[in-house]
């Protein structure tokens, strides 16, 4: 994924106005918002019921085959198009926990609910962590926990463990292990949040963990009418769990690769701002068009969602055009190769926030390391 402004490789003339470099020097958000067309924040309940069935199929398709068959080479096939499907179930979860699929709040709330159920997602703690804690300080130290680089000095002082961790999560094969361990289960599952939203997170928890032992009841069930004890214990591993972990890995790769390059700056608390979390540390990626029509839904185009959430999946792409013709030299694009995610993952380890750049493990010196 090398990164370069869209000027570069469209054949637009950058925006000169006095209006235009008002906004450069200002680096206001809600200047980039005003250049955004109001037709995109236009919501279509046809749009979102069509794409939440198609989801829902997607999803139905590989389940019913993996609770037919045990052949190795069909298991091969349907759990990556399991884990996808769930994949594509959780995007449209997350635009609804955003507000952004429908026009009434309590179909979104109930439609994030039930789309997250299949990753096993709590909605009101990712509406806290997420929504509120990644949007709210992208890239800025301290605050935005999802791949939040550590420093040298951090690195450092870290076991022999902790440092072996590290390196497995901050691999190219590790966004699963990181987004799985940090994001799933500390800032979510293990997570009570203090005051008002204590409750709610509590009662999510609570009915997912019912949903959850009833799924997994329901497919032991399953298999011991198929073939016995180890069928029983078979089909939930079958069903649920592989599919889970390999949607981990999908979404873990998919944020880290939203917000990981030699080219992003994450942000020291003073230097850090909405402006420069939002448009200078996230991308706009390119992947294939029948992936993204089937399963992603234009997460990737993600520097117009982290500018205003309130933009359904639909609409993004207009609204990055907009963007992209408003600030033509800030506005970072990519296509997604694997040759590129492999450079990042070599380079991208350690932070160093006062240079404002990334460092390989290779310059910490051996002094610093406890």
């Amino acid at each position: 994924m090398t990164f370069t402004s869209t000027a570069t490789v469209t054949t637009k003339a950058p925006v000169t106005s006095t209006a235009t470099a008002g906004r450069h020097n200002a680096e206001s958000l809600n200047d980039v918002r005003s250049v955004i067309p109001e037709s995109c924040y236009r919501r279509s309940n046809p749009k979102a019921a069509v794409a939440l069935v198609q989801a829902t199929v997607l999803y139905a398709i590989p389940m019913v085959g993996l609770a037919m068959t045990d052949q190795w080479w069909a298991l091969l096939v349907l759990w990556p198009l399991a884990g996808l499907a769930v994949s594509g179930l959780f995007v449209l979860g997350h635009d609804a926990s955003h507000g952004a699929l429908f026009y009434s709040r309590r179909v979104n709330r109930a439609v994030a609910r039930l789309c997250m159920a299949p990753s096993a997602h709590v909605e009101a703690a990712w509406d806290l962590g997420h929504n509120r804690v990644h949007h709210g300080y992208t890239t800025r130290q301290g605050f935005d926990f999802v791949w939040h680089p550590l420093t040298t000095e951090e690195y450092g002082v870290l076991g022999r463990l902790a440092r072996a961790r590290h390196r497995v999560e901050w691999s190219c094969l590790g966004s699963g292990a990181y987004f799985l361990r940090v994001v799933w289960w500390e800032k979510m599952w293990k997570f009570s949040a203090p005051g008002k939203r204590h409750s709610a997170i509590v009662r999510d928890k609570l009915a997912l963990s019912v949903l959850m032992v009833v799924a997994v009841a329901g497919a032991a069930v399953l298999g011991a009418f198929d073939g016995g004890l180890i069928s029983a214990i078979w089909m939930p591993i079958k069903l649920l769990v592989v599919p889970f972990l390999i949607f981990v890995q999908i979404i873990g790769w998919a944020v880290y690769i939203h917000h990981i390059a030699p080219e992003i700056r994450w942000w020291k608390r003073a230097e850090w701002s909405q402006f420069k979390g939002q448009m200078e540390s996230t991308t706009v990626l390119r992947l294939p068009r029948i992936a993204n029509r089937l399963w992603f839904h234009n997460i990737f185009v993600h520097v117009p969602h982290h500018v205003d959430t309130r933009i359904p999946f639909h609409q993004l792409p207009k609204a990055a055009s907009a963007i992209d013709a408003a600030y033509p030299t800030t506005v970072r694009s990519a296509r997604l190769s694997l040759f590129e995610y492999l450079r990042v993952t070599r380079a991208c380890k350690l932070y160093d926030f006062e240079a404002g750049h990334w460092l390989k493990y290779s310059l910490v010196p051996a002094s610093r390391l406890g």
